[in-house]
């Protein structure tokens, strides 16, 4: 019998626990192929969770798959918490979630704010990751991070209303972002701060969705499952501020979530994600010259996080390593699960 515990058939049947110390339990997810390659799997956000959408890019009759709720996020207790929450702690948390399962190695599969934590973890630990695949990478960048949160990268066409929003447009970002810190910190938020989640949670959608339009209108031949993405995710959008408006200052299951996910979000957000300037080149550096490959893959309509990143990175680690890094551009916006992405990971991880 394996020391594995998986399963193939719903590895998101059981989840399990690892305590941390002070009040944090990490909760998380095993599944596939005891046997096979292990894959870390990080979620984005932060504080967004994982979900079994995650896995759709593995085969998990010869991956054993480990996908990990980061502090606060998701399952992880105490839920929404910020206490004792950075970036070096979800290192240390993955680290120590490496040891516990006895894996020498493992490979890493990351998407937007997954990619920071993945090469935090890559760069302190190099000599435990096997290679990457880092799906829309994120810069930490004040044109990605106001560009959400100002509306610009939802376009004029997905224009959210401003009730509620803490500030006007041409406040500087780090003021807004301590002024939704301080609205959504409170452990019984009020109207202001539930309208403010409320709208980030429909820019971010938007800011997809307007990635997922881009991606169609410059499609060639068959756009079949492009078409039904956009339609999915502008019917998500109008059922999210349907609900909005019936639900109007009333907090239900949904609106906890969002506020315990937004919570973290702005904290780490105000903090540039507890990463010092020009940190994610030194982590690219050390990955590059550590000898770890990296498939960076990036949607070319990405309206979140700008395809630059990944283009940049990817010319960095071939300067110091030639061949150690891949640059796939896929005919896609910001999303995982956009179809031309989905298979372009999917081909990534699947070849070894």
């Amino acid at each position: 019998m394996s020391k594995f515990d998986a399963t193939t058939s719903s590895p998101w049947r059981r989840q399990r626990d690892l305590y941390r110390g002070g009040p944090h339990h990490l909760a998380w997810h095993l599944g596939g192929n005891p046997e096979g390659a292990p894959w870390l799997v990080l979620h984005g956000g932060p504080g967004s969770g994982a979900n079994p959408g995650l896995l759709a890019p593995l085969d998990l009759s010869r991956h054993l798959a480990i996908v990990p709720d980061q502090r606060g996020s998701g399952a992880s207790r105490p839920r929404g918490s910020i206490v004792r929450n950075h970036t070096a702690a979800l290192v240390s948390d993955l680290e120590t979630l490496r040891r516990q399962l006895g894996l020498e190695r493992w490979s890493l599969l990351a998407g937007s704010w997954g990619t920071v934590l993945a090469l935090a973890y890559a760069q302190a630990h190099p000599q435990r990751v096997q290679r990457m695949v880092l799906r829309g990478a994120f810069a930490l960048s004040r044109r990605e991070i106001g560009g959400l949160l100002n509306g610009a990268a939802s376009g004029k066409t997905l224009s959210v209303p401003v009730t509620f929003w803490p500030a006007p447009r041409s406040v500087a970002l780090p003021a807004l972002l301590a002024r939704l810190c301080q609205l959504l910190q409170s452990g019984t938020p009020a109207v202001a701060g539930l309208g403010a989640a409320r709208r980030w949670a429909l820019l971010e959608s938007r800011a997809a969705a307007r990635g997922l339009w881009r991606a169609l209108l410059a499609a060639e031949g068959s756009v079949a499952a492009g078409r039904a993405a956009w339609a999915s995710q502008r019917r998500r959008d109008r059922r999210m501020a349907a609900g909005f408006q019936r639900r109007g200052g009333r907090i239900d299951g949904t609106d906890r979530a969002l506020l315990r996910k937004f919570r973290i979000q702005s904290h780490y957000l105000l903090r540039r994600g507890f990463v010092r300037p020009g940190g994610l080149d030194r982590a690219v550096r050390v990955v590059a010259l550590a000898g770890v490959p990296v498939d960076w893959v990036h949607g070319a309509f990405d309206a979140v996080c700008p395809p630059q990143n990944s283009r940049r990175w990817h010319a960095q680690m071939e300067r110091l390593a030639p061949g150690s890094s891949s640059l796939t551009l896929t005919r896609a916006g910001h999303l995982g699960h956009e179809p031309h992405t989905l298979a372009a990971l999917r081909q990534k991880v699947r070849r070894s």
